[in-house]
């Protein structure tokens, strides 16, 4: 299963027509491109000073990215094996469709997931007090301060440590959790100012805006996120809508009343408490944030390290009912995600291989760019810039018309008069 996994990884980006990137693909690849030099503060500099750590060993940024994500995915099993913490079970998350999206995906998850997994390891040694108790706080907090220096929602994370600590104050490990919780949330503060307001100043006043969601819009938007993250075979909907998504939800809505049902009835571990405490509150907090901050909607992607813990306890608890059996779970997902993959196929390397043509010749593959779109929710146009920016990262999107006039502007009319692109029949 591992084995497949790996391979379906690779194909999961070689057989699409982009290579699994996004806009903020373009963000990431380019942020690492100008290290030393900050890009932005929109995202920690964690994950983009992953990819440009790859390109001292001759990858580029795109080829840097999906080296991370076979890492990260490699990293998980071997650590699971070695300390034998959760291995079953990391084996049969890992190869879930939505995760393997993930590990192929030019996105920070699939850092964080590692990091998420030692920070799950490190409270099994403070609970069952195998370690001192300042090791076991050096641990977690080095743990929380590594998940926020790659992902800004490790806030939740070190938030739900905190609250562990809380709500288990009377154990003797608690004190340790509050103490980790509190000097994550120094951290916190003090990357806000050092860092975040020496770049950008009005970063906190830019983005947080009263009103910007209806809560019947959001509980919507809640109910179809968790029903595809915790779908173990399909974790995207039909954006056209349709019977196929009552579905997709149906399956994720029952896996979901599942795994609330085994965890009342099997009673949890003070370790599987935290696993599900620091799940549970972070995918509340991701819920709540959204009154006030600009994010995307939930989904299986913003979601993977908040349900990783949850997937991993509900696997737990099935392998000690049906053994071996929830193998199959993994395989059904597998072979869900190679039909899916093969259906959608495009070809990564031609396009690629186009693109860079293109670039070369028009003097464009080591300059800075402008993609000029419309609006925002241009989608199908941004591909080609995604495209692009795997080959060329120091693309920026404009919307300005007067800078379509400019040879660095490339617009998709341009690109698509030169070359020709195999594209996806689904996204």
């Amino acid at each position: 299963m591992v084995i497949i996994t790996l391979v379906m990884t690779i194909l999961r980006f070689l057989l699409n027509e982009k290579g699994r990137v996004s806009p903020d693909s373009i963000r990431y690849m380019r942020f690492a491109h100008g290290l030393p030099e900050i890009d932005n503060t929109i995202t920690p500099a964690g994950y983009p000073a992953a990819i440009k750590f790859f390109t001292f060993f001759g990858f580029d940024e795109f080829w840097g990215s999906k080296l991370i994500g076979i890492l990260a995915f490699l990293f998980i099993i071997l650590f699971a094996w070695k300390k034998n913490f959760y291995f079953k079970e990391a084996i049969v998350v890992s190869s879930l469709f939505s995760f393997l999206s993930i590990y192929s995906f030019t996105m920070s998850e699939a850092l964080t997931l590692p990091f998420v997994l030692l920070l799950l390891y490190s409270s099994m040694l403070v609970i069952k007090d195998k370690i001192g108790k300042l090791e076991g706080i050096i641990y977690l907090s080095l743990s929380l301060i590594a998940i926020y220096n790659i992902r800004y929602t490790g806030l939740f994370i070190v938030g739900g440590t905190g609250l562990f600590g809380l709500l288990y104050w009377k154990r003797k490990f608690a004190s340790s959790f509050i103490i980790s919780g509190i000097i994550g949330f120094i951290f916190i503060v003090l990357y806000k100012f050092l860092f975040i307001d020496y770049f950008n100043e009005d970063y906190i006043g830019q983005n947080l805006n009263m009103g910007l969601h209806t809560t019947p819009e959001l509980l919507v938007q809640l109910f179809q996120g968790l029903c595809t993250t915790f779908n173990p075979f399909v974790h995207i909907a039909n954006p056209g809508g349709g019977i196929v998504n009552y579905g997709i939800y149906g399956i994720g809505l029952l896996n979901i009343l599942l795994i609330i049902f085994l965890f009342i009835k099997k009673k949890l571990s003070n370790t599987e408490s935290f696993f599900i405490v620091i799940g549970v509150s972070a995918i509340a907090c991701s819920y709540f944030v959204q009154y006030f901050y600009s994010v995307n909607a939930i989904d299986y992607r913003l979601m993977a390290p908040f349900s990783f813990p949850i997937w991993l306890v509900y696997f737990k608890k099935m392998f000690q009912i049906f053994n071996t059996k929830v193998y199959v779970i993994g395989f059904l997902s597998l072979m869900t995600g190679m039909i899916f993959t093969w259906l959608s196929k495009g070809n990564y390397l031609e396009n690629r291989k186009a693109a860079k043509e293109f670039l070369q010749a028009e003097k464009l593959d080591k300059v800075p760019l402008q993609f000029y779109l419309e609006t925002e929710e241009d989608l199908e146009k941004i591909q080609v810039a995604e495209l692009l920016s795997t080959v060329n990262p120091q693309i920026r999107v404009t919307f300005k018309p007067e800078d379509s006039l400019k040879r660095t502007t490339l617009t998709r009319y341009k690109v698509l008069q030169k070359i020709k692109i195999d594209k996806n029949k689904y996204q």
